[in-house]
């Protein structure tokens, strides 16, 4: 992962994924792109003439010029090549633009001010040619060679996960397979996981493949468990199977997962 994108915004899981970006950065020799994107998109109910936002501005160029300075002079001390882009414009637009030339973009799993899965991520997923990292806040760092499990289903996204996730697989010590037992879909499955295996073998990266039963708890549980179990560090996951909306409205697996993420995530679609 040489080519680092990371998104640089005020919330709570900020320091977490800086700390993520800094540690794979060293690990691979790669170079951060902290994107801060500012939007002067913001609504305000019956603010007409946009009074209110004009007057809320500059309170919000001086909170983001404060957080690029805080972080600059963190970034100065830590040994990694770095480069700042401060941009206008919304984070997914302009994060989508810098995409394309980046091997992981890294963000936290909430929007700022808001509750629930973050948009930024889905919007990412979906639409960029990168991998997005999820870092939910309170991870204090990130070890390439500790244990990584891979959420396999038998999808092409799982399988675009799976690839997405090989620089980083191939530095872990031990890598999981994890199936969860689903008899009613087995029949569907594209991919079987010894087909995964398969191609982390040719990049010289053995695994274990493991099926675990259904039971009566959630999927996302289920797999959190497992990865907790092996001392996993990273769990790596195809995302939104099913339609966005129909996740969003339903509650399929990623959104279960970036609800209450117990570790960082790798995720591809």
């Amino acid at each position: 992962m040489k080519s680092i994108l990371l998104h640089i915004d005020h919330d709570h899981a900020m320091q977490a994924r800086l700390q993520v970006a800094l540690d794979i950065a060293r690990a691979t020799n790669g170079h951060i792109t902290c994107l801060q994107a500012l939007s002067y998109e913001v609504f305000a109910p019956g603010d007409v003439y946009g009074s209110a936002i004009a007057a809320a501005m500059p309170v919000i160029k001086e909170n983001a010029e404060k957080l690029r300075a805080e972080t600059e002079a963190q970034l100065e001390h830590e040994g990694v090549m770095w480069d700042w882009r401060f941009v206008y414009g919304t984070a997914p637009h302009r994060l989508l633009e810098t995409s394309p030339l980046a091997d992981i973009v890294i963000l936290g799993p909430a929007d700022l001010g808001a509750r629930g899965p973050s948009s930024l991520v889905g919007d990412l997923v979906l639409k960029a040619g990168a991998p997005v990292l999820v870092v939910p806040e309170g991870t204090k760092a990130f070890d390439v060679s500790a244990p990584m499990l891979v959420a396999w289903n038998g999808s092409a996204e799982a399988a675009h996960a799976l690839r997405a996730a090989v620089p980083l697989l191939a530095c872990s010590c031990k890598v999981t397979l994890a199936s969860v037992a689903e008899p009613s879909e087995k029949a569907r499955f594209d991919f079987p996981a010894t087909e995964g295996a398969k191609y982390l073998s040719r990049h010289g990266i053995d695994c274990e493949i493991v099926e675990i039963p259904r039971g009566e708890a959630r999927i996302a549980d289920i797999l959190f468990s497992a990865a907790q179990l092996r001392e996993c560090g990273l769990m790596v996951m195809g995302a939104y199977g099913h339609s966005r909306l129909a996740e969003m409205l339903l509650g399929g697996v990623t959104r279960q997962m970036l609800s209450e993420p117990e570790m960082p995530i790798l995720l591809a679609h």
